[in-house]
């Protein structure tokens, strides 16, 4: 035992505090650096060591009375943090203590400043390397698992540092190769498809004409049909889904400290825990530079704790390259050796690019930040979902990085949303049935022509000819639902007048299977004298959206420009023409429509919330109506109704799975001086549970 106690003694004059078990233990004997510490906890009590200095007496004592409380959080991990749990624990220099792996791990993948008061240190955990020249404190007491290697110290860094810790450390990060073509392999045939249990049933089409019937001797020069597309259901099998893959463009600049890096870290916690076997996924973390963290890996129970280590080492620090970042996640995307059938990009950022964008914002086009190789029309085209976070995130670069990349732009004005819009998000990607699918209209009798196709934001062309057209639809997740207004020229005529006929090809997610569907002729009775009807409900709430869209555009322009009591009066406007319509109809989507007009119209009443939210929260309503797919949209707990009128039964499952596993984020890590806010579930995503109001009421 005496000896025990002389091995502790030599320990803390060397500045490393350790604790000593009770019982006796073998250790190395093994020069220490000052001013850092490994504690090590095993199922014995800790113990007290007599002290060589009074210094040492002191930190000792302060330690000792640290360890002593009955829970910590680790800020890496947000795992508690105990004593006599076999745990190994590490006391930086700065006093902040966390486990040993948490850090160790963090440090390797180059962070070397404190993840919660960002100090810069000069001693460093790291996993033991093979070149014993570097100086290291072995620690290897009894009940630690010797399967995990090593632990050690790193000694303090020459005062010759260079800043370049690849240099010094090479163990801790391995270089990045010109193309990233090491992506896990995937069997494409893998058994665990399962084909028989895949989706059977196919698109439906069906089409509302606008009246029933036109008089006889009458020419209508825009008559309006709407063509309504839906996706079939989904299984809710894991073995009967297209295989996913995903890149997220992650930003951990200097604004992420604190509690913002923590949600984020467990958003995406949830993703990788949500993601099946054969879903791959890669990350990307940029700040000033861009990082890739690792390849894609496939979420099997390795992939996922080692994906999960990856994303716990995460600090924040530097500038925002989002430019950059986009281009490590578009070299991931071209460097694949094999394919799974859906692959996306998540985006999310609290910044402004002030490495690729110039200051003068009259000169800014926003297709420099995407990669030209994945835009569409290119063969590794790909779906840029972005993500706004806070007030100062430049929505407007996100919003043009989502439409240029046929994307959905979402803003996440609460920090404890940040997980609920991923779940949101990654709900619709695991349930994709539908590929590149195409809409085709063909006139059929003589003298009909084709006149517009209202799509959105929609590829459509019309032939020269006017007897045809087509819609570029792409990606249908599960039971998703799209209707698109198209408008045609009547000629006069007697009996009945064939208008157009609709169909639509498109691959099947799953098997592959190249599948082209017809719909039914749209025809209208030509009586001799004029019949009174009423106009297709179906066809009106679409012509309502449609108006509704472009005024918000419009209104947006108006803001933009500065003129923000103009922006206000079209909001206004058609918000009471909606208002009328829905009181009279006890239309849905219509007071759906009035509820998210009036909170632009409250959001853009001054520059002042037209810069802090009134931008992003139009531009993320803009990107839902023009590609009819739920976004996420600001904090308001005013809206909880249905707003939301294209989330996906999928969409909706993930979104409650979000809000069971909704996580408690320690004290610790709010390093604001101020309350957090309370986590509060989206307007646009949550059901509450409270009595339903009637429809007039829900309008006041």
């Amino acid at each position: 035992m005496a000896a025990a106690w002389g091995r502790a003694k030599r320990a803390l004059a060397t500045g490393l505090c350790i604790s000593v078990p009770t019982r006796e233990r073998a250790m190395e004997d093994a020069p220490a650096p000052a001013g850092a510490a490994v504690e090590a906890s095993s199922s014995v009590a800790e113990g007290k060591a007599e002290s060589a200095s009074a210094v040492s007496a002191r930190r000792l004592t302060s330690f000792g009375s640290r360890s002593s409380q009955s829970q910590k959080m680790c800020a890496i991990c947000l795992g508690g943090m105990r004593s006599g749990h076999g745990q190994a624990l590490f006391t930086a220099e700065c006093s902040h203590k966390f486990h040993f792996h948490c850090i160790s791990s963090n440090v390797k993948h180059g962070n070397l400043i404190c993840p919660i008061c960002r100090a810069e240190w000069k001693e460093l955990p790291g996993a033991q390397p093979e070149d014993a020249n570097y100086g290291q404190a072995r620690v290897s007491p009894l009940n630690w698992p010797q399967d995990e290697g090593h632990m050690a110290v790193v000694r303090r860094l020459s005062h010759t540092y260079s800043g370049n810790l690849q240099e010094h450390l090479p163990f801790f990060r391995a270089p990045e190769t010109g193309t990233f073509d090491d992506d896990e392999h995937i069997d494409l045939q893998s058994d665990m498809i399962d084909e028989h249990n895949a989706i059977t049933s196919s698109v439906k089409i069906k089409t509302y004409s606008e009246f029933p019937t036109i008089e006889k001797s009458v020419t209508k020069e825009l008559f309006a049909i709407l063509i309504h597309l839906r996706a079939p259901k989904s299984s809710h099998s894991t073995s009967s889904r297209a295989p996913l893959d995903l890149v997220t463009v992650l930003d951990v600049s200097g604004s992420m400290a604190g509690t913002k890096l923590a949600l984020l870290k467990n958003a995406m916690n949830f993703v990788i825990q949500t993601l099946g076997p054969n879903d791959r996924l890669s990350v990307i973390i940029f700040s000033s530079t861009a990082r890739r963290l690792f390849p894609l890996r496939r979420m099997t129970l390795t992939g996922r704790q080692q994906a999960l280590q990856a994303v716990s080492s995460l600090v924040a620090s530097g500038g925002t390259n989002i430019a950059d970042g986009l281009r490590k996640g578009a070299k991931v995307i071209e460097g694949r050796r094999l394919k799974n059938p859906v692959c996306s990009i998540v985006l999310l950022s609290d910044g402004q690019d002030t490495y690729t964008l110039p200051s003068d914002r009259d000169l800014i086009d926003y297709r420099a930040l995407v990669p030209p190789s994945i835009l569409p029309g290119t063969g590794h085209h790909v779906q840029i979902h972005t993500f706004g976070f806070g007030s100062d995130h430049d929505s407007a670069a996100m919003h043009a990085i989502a439409e240029i990349s046929s994307g959905t732009f979402s803003f996440i004005d609460a920090e404890g949303s940040i997980q609920d819009g991923f779940a949101q998000c990654i709900g619709g990607l695991l349930s994709v049935v539908v590929k590149e699918m195409r809409l085709d209209i063909e006139c059929v009798d003589n003298g009909v022509l084709l006149t517009s196709i209202k799509s959105g934001g929609y590829k459509s062309q019309v032939t020269e000819n006017g007897r045809g057209g087509s819609v570029d639809i792409g990606d249908l997740y599960a039971d998703e639902e799209r209707g698109f207004l198209v408008t045609v020229h009547v000629p006069a005529a007697q009996g009945q007048t064939v208008l157009i006929k609709p169909s639509c090809t498109y691959q099947d997610a799953i098997t592959t299977e190249n599948i082209e569907i017809h719909g039914e002729e749209v025809n209208i009775q030509r009586p001799e004298h004029y019949v009174d009807c009423k106009m297709s409900p179906e066809v009106e709430r679409e012509w309502h959206r449609v108006h509704a869209t472009e005024d918000m555009s419009a209104a947006r322009s108006a803001a933009e420009a500065g003129a923000f009591s103009e922006a206000v009066a079209i909001l206004e406007g058609r918000r009471r023409i909606l208002e009328s319509h829905a009181a009279q109809s006890s239309d849905n989507q219509c007071l759906a429509l009035v509820i998210e007009l009036r909170e632009m119209q409250e959001r853009v009443e001054s520059r002042r919330r037209y810069e802090e939210s009134g931008r992003a929260f139009m531009l993320a309503g803009l990107s839902s109506h023009s590609w009819q797919r739920a976004t996420a949209r600001g904090d308001s707990t005013e809206l909880t109704t249905t707003i939301h009128t294209y989330q996906t039964p999928s969409m909706v499952d993930m979104l409650q799975r979000s809000q069971v596993l909704a996580p408690h984020i320690p004290d610790v890590l709010n390093r604001s001086p101020t309350v957090a806010p309370s986590r509060r579930s989206p307007h646009w995503l949550s059901r509450p549970s409270r009595p339903t109001k009637s429809f007039s009421e829900q309008l006041l």
